[in-house]
């Protein structure tokens, strides 16, 4: 009796190795066959089911429609629960402080509120001047908008205020609505330069602008939050998000560069402003204020040194090095000591206002003007917030609300913009440091906040001999995670070109159109990247696997195998008036039959067979009458001729038949009898397929049409529960297509296809 062992490769290996005795072989052989015998199976029998066979085994549940005024009533209706859900949903600060765990969590919020709070203060003066405000508007609004949140916002860890994208924005509505060259009226053209009262009427407006744009974003932004619009982020992709903001970084980078030379510059916005203010820098390069240079440069090179000690040593050090502050005392330390403003014609921080200033109404004249830049706004910062917002979320086991976020961003700057606040969203620098030094509720931010509140009321005069290049710097410095994002090019190009033509076309638009129609465009640009990409959808032909009811694509694996004369096709893509061609062209390819050309092959087959039957009835008729007029003598000889010379069949066929066949292109030779596909069953798996307008069940019903024109049975499997609603709606069953060529899997449709093929063979047979 032969016995037949199979070992594993590694189990020869470790036996010829002499690491491994005969019985752990032997053990090894035996885990394997047991965990053979461990692999789960399972086995149904069941009937092969249609639609039709289906949905009459099934019993639906009755449902009652309510009525427009039943739900109505239904919303309206109100109850003690109902309203103290509303209630803890709009102020999210009920749900969680009275649970506020002290002893665990103060001290993280405290040193969290204090780290963020030393480094909001500089962000906030150094974004200012990107919103073309005073840098005292940059403090309310990293006091005001970040109080607020704590009461409205759900997340525990983003920090809210000035941001460099959004500063940026606001700074180029402003500077569009009032630009540099602006003349008022009762100011001399000659004097305007030098002229202390035409810039503070000049900021004044700029400010008016400002303030106004944040509060219609933040009235967009609340009506969005409480139409429940909170999943109009989803359309700003993270390529789209990250090829914005890296050309909203160079924005940045060459604003700041006439403050970092000490260069007057006028400030651009709108198209090709990068390339104009770049252009105004290198014609007046040549007044560069080298104290100014000296003192920026320096500052760079004092946050770079600090950001790379905290990377290196974040897990040692106790809370990051706040260099930012630090380069702030001391810049303006300098300034003050060495009189830079003075001596040096250094450009400084200059008035800072002690204490508040009372609330104000914005100015709703300039609502039109600006409409459009307030929607971009809204969405870019709701965007913005809510991205960071889901990361922390996800990373500290907690949920927040999209649409609450909305609200809360809502009030941040509607609000605040009656403190004469401008357009603030989550900073991202800011957050890492929030959740990093320990911050664990909305805590953290209220205290930064307070310590904003401190420097406003009591020491803010303190900054104002801080050089305006010391500010240049910070931002500069804190653009450096943003220009990192051009390796996306690289990421991108490995793994989806589409997203890496998103990114590229959201950097050059931004850049070169400006943030507003950059970001317009790159959203069209996305959008038609999704109808493209169901456009242009893989198509696939289906096999089995051996000795299983699992179908996949027979181009890709060896194993899969076709059933003769079945085709299975596959297409991930819904079915609908954008693709209904190129899906019936792709299926005539695939599949390889062609119903209007076997048709057409077909009708040029019998008109041929027509013709030569024609003629050789014309041919027999002349034989006839040639045979009746023959002389009686030479009979003989003259049928003899005949059939030489006159073409009389021969053995059922004429010679004249036979010599057309021969002239006959061998295209018409092969459909001279009539052409049959090489297949007699078509399935489509409707797997892929999320919906079907009416021009895809047209095109539907028209390929069950073709295809059974040319004697091939077309059926649709996995066709989900939502898409035959619409084909019912949309009339797509009638006595020619019926439910009955609708199959709950593609398993069933081929057994299905297998017995009716065999029931069509077995009734060729017996006739």
């Amino acid at each position: 009796m032969d016995v037949t062992v199979c070992f594993s490769v590694e189990s020869v290996e470790l036996f010829f190795r002499g690491s491994c005795s005969v019985r752990s072989i032997m053990e090894h052989v035996q885990e394997h066959e047991l965990s053979l015998e461990q692999t789960q199976r399972y086995c149904v029998e069941r009937p092969i089911y249609n639609e039709e066979l289906l949905q009459g085994q099934l019993h639906r549940r009755e449902r009652t429609p309510q009525t427009l005024r039943q739900k109505i009533a239904h919303s309206c209706r109100c109850s003690s629960k109902k309203a103290k859900s509303h209630l803890y949903s709009c102020l999210p600060i009920l749900n969680w402080l009275p649970r506020y765990p002290v002893k665990e969590y103060l001290l993280g919020d405290i040193i969290s509120g204090i780290s963020t709070g030393v480094m909001q203060l500089p962000q906030g003066l150094a974004y200012a001047l990107l919103a073309a405000v005073p840098p005292v508007f940059g403090l309310y609004s990293s006091f005001y908008p970040v109080f607020l949140y704590t009461f409205f916002g759900t997340s525990k860890h983003i920090s809210i205020g000035t941001f460099a994208v959004i500063s940026m924005m606001v700074g180029g509505v402003a500077v569009r609505q009032v630009p540099d060259e602006m003349i008022s009226v009762g100011y001399n053209s000659t004097n305007v330069t030098d002229s202390h009262e035409y810039f503070d009427a000049r900021n004044t407006k700029r400010v008016q602008v400002a303030v106004t744009l944040a509060f219609l974003s933040g009235i967009i932004q609340l009506c969005l939050g409480l139409l429940r619009f909170g999943f109009v982020a989803i359309y700003l992709t993270e390529p789209l998000v990250r090829g914005f903001t890296t050309a909203a970084a160079v924005h940045v980078f060459t604003s700041q560069l006439k403050y970092l030379l000490g260069i007057k510059t006028s400030r651009y916005s709108g198209p090709l402003s990068v390339v104009y203010s770049i252009a105004a820098v290198l014609s007046k390069i040549t007044t560069t204020n080298i104290a100014a240079l000296i003192v920026g440069l320096t500052c760079i090179v004092l946050l770079l040194i600090g950001k790379e000690i905290n990377l290196r040593f974040k897990k040692k050090l106790p809370v990051p090095i706040p260099m930012e502050i630090i380069v702030v005392i001391i810049g303006t330390g300098v300034s003050a000591g060495m009189n830079l403003s003075e001596s040096y014609r250094v450009d400084v921080v200059g008035n800072i206002p002690q204490g508040l200033r009372a609330p104000a109404v914005p100015d709703i004249q300039l609502i039109p003007a600006i409409f459009v830049d307030a929607i971009a706004i809204a969405i870019v910062g709701f965007s913005m917030a809510v991205s960071m917002a889901k990361i922390f979320a996800l990373k500290h086991g907690y949920t927040i609300d999209g649409n609450q976020e909305l609200i809360a961003l809502g009030i941040c700057n509607s609000v605040g913009s009656f403190f004469q606040s401008f357009s603030v969203t989550c900073s991202m620098s800011r957050s890492l440091v929030q959740e990093s030094t320990g911050g664990k509720t909305q805590i953290a931010g209220a205290l930064s906040s307070v310590m904003v509140l401190l420097v406003i009321v009591a020491i803010g005069y303190l900054f104002e001999p801080l050089p305006q290049t010391v500010l240049a710097a910070i931002v500069m410095v804190n653009l450096k995670g943003m220009f990192k994002q051009f390796g996306d090019v690289a990421h991108f190009w490995r793994t989806s070109k589409i997203e890496l033509a998103i990114w590229v076309v959201a950097f050059v638009a931004s850049l070169f159109l400006g943030l507003d129609y950059g970001l317009l465009t790159a959203v069209a640009f996305a959008m038609i990247t999704v109808i493209y990409r169901t456009q242009r959808p893989q198509y696939r032909i289906l096999g089995r696997i051996p000795d299983t009811d699992i179908y996949c694509d027979v181009e890709e694996y060896e194993e899969v195998k076709e059933y003769p004369g079945i085709k299975i096709f596959q297409a991930n893509a819904s079915l609908y008036f954008a693709n209904s061609e190129s899906y019936t062209s792709a299926l005539k390819k695939k599949t390889g039959v062609d119903p209007c050309a076997v048709l057409a092959a077909k009708r040029k087959a019998q008109k041929r067979h027509a013709r030569e039957i024609k003629k050789a009835n014309a041919l027999r008729k002349k034989a006839v009458l040639k045979l009746v007029n023959s002389s009686t003598n030479d009979v003989e000889a003259s049928v003899k001729h005949e059939i030489a010379n006159d073409e009389l069949p021969v053995n059922g066929r004429f010679a004249s038949a036979d010599a057309s066949a021969q002239d006959m292109s061998p295209d018409e030779q092969e459909h001279f009898v009539d052409p049959k596909p090489n297949i007699h069953s078509l399935i489509l798996d409707f797997a892929p397929v999320n919906f079907v307008d009416s021009v895809g069940a047209k095109t539907l019903k028209s390929i069950i049409k073709e295809y059974k024109e040319v004697g091939v049975c077309v059926c649709i499997a996995s066709c989900s529960g939502p898409v035959m609603s619409e084909l019912t709606r949309l009339n797509f069953f009638d006595n020619a297509v019926t439910r009955e060529s609708l199959f709950h899997s593609i398993h069933d449709a081929v057994l299905a296809c297998q017995g009716k093929d065999r029931s069509t063979s077995q009734a060729d047979f017996d006739l």
